[in-house]
């Protein structure tokens, strides 16, 4: 057992132990609806030396029409270790830019029992800032190593659980989607879905976490605007968004800012709002944050 290791590693200090043997760097890039590009592609054009390519949408469950909801563990056992990424490893998620996929990168490798794992704060961009190399090319093979699963399943929560927690009013539901989306006023990007939030749910949009850059806030700031939208010592929260990734950079802000104990809704609003007889609202909601 390690140390408590915080969630975010700056590109300076990653610069420093970059040579550490026990280092494994990962792109989780992965594109979000409205973004077009490939991310394979941008993988093989730019990356940081020696880093994998950490594939969100292999590392899911292919046997389910929602998108990209976690996989089993011996699915994930067995693509982490073709990777070359023991559970012991040190790693490092990164993305190309829009912060989401390394936070839900980091979300599932908590999830399945890694104990060192980080983000790169402002991805690849903050690197090349920082000075760091990148570099192109198909990447070359890596030696497969052996993943042991330790799940940690109580960071994540299913469709019965959301049910038990809309019914109970116990959790903060806490939604990363943008306002209006959250409102009802904005149709969802996935066909056939309801509009509008889950009942009792407060709004933060991902976004208002982050910087222009898409570097995380300071500390103190998360916690003004966790804050705002009515998070609190004495409840636990479950974050939530369109299918899972954003609700991630919720999630690695609050670890953050040093909470623990919360969990991810994987289903978020493609199970929900596709689900019938699920209880839907519009409007602001409570504690939103436009």
């Amino acid at each position: 057992m390690h140390a408590s290791i915080h969630p975010l590693i700056s590109p300076a200090r990653l610069l420093e132990i970059f040579s550490a043997p026990d280092l494994v760097l990962l792109d989780a890039t992965m594109a979000l609806p409205g973004e077009t590009f490939d991310p394979a592609r941008r993988f093989v054009e730019a990356r940081l030396p020696g880093a994998r390519r950490f594939d969100i949408e292999q590392f899911s469950d292919p046997e389910t029409v929602l998108p990209h909801m976690i996989p089993t563990q011996a699915r994930f056992a067995a693509l982490a270790g073709a990777l070359g990424l023991s559970d012991a490893a040190h790693v490092v998620f990164y993305d190309q830019g829009n912060a989401a996929s390394a936070a839900r990168g980091w979300w599932l490798a908590g999830l399945f029992g890694l104990e060192r794992v980080q983000v790169l704060d402002g991805g690849l961009p903050a690197w090349q800032r920082a000075g760091g190399a990148v570099e192109s090319g198909p990447p070359p093979a890596v030696a497969a190593a052996t993943f042991r699963p330790a799940p940690r399943f109580v960071r994540v929560a299913g469709l019965g659980d959301m049910r038990d927690h809309v019914r109970r009013g116990d959790r903060l539901i806490l939604d990363a989607r943008a306002h209006g989306r959250f409102t009802g006023e904005v149709a969802e990007p996935r066909p056939g879905l309801a509009s509008g939030h889950m009942p009792g749910a407060h709004n933060l949009p991902f976004g208002r976490l982050l910087d222009d850059n898409r570097a995380f806030l300071p500390p103190e700031i998360l916690h003004a605007r966790f804050a705002e939208a009515g998070v609190t010592e004495d409840r636990r929260v479950i974050t939530t968004c369109g299918s899972g990734v954003t609700a991630a950079v919720l999630s690695l802000g609050l670890a953050i800012c040093g909470r623990a104990g919360d969990a991810l809704y994987d289903g978020s609003w493609a199970e929900w709002g596709s689900t019938p007889g699920a209880p839907v609202e519009t409007g602001p909601g409570r504690g939103a944050v436009s």
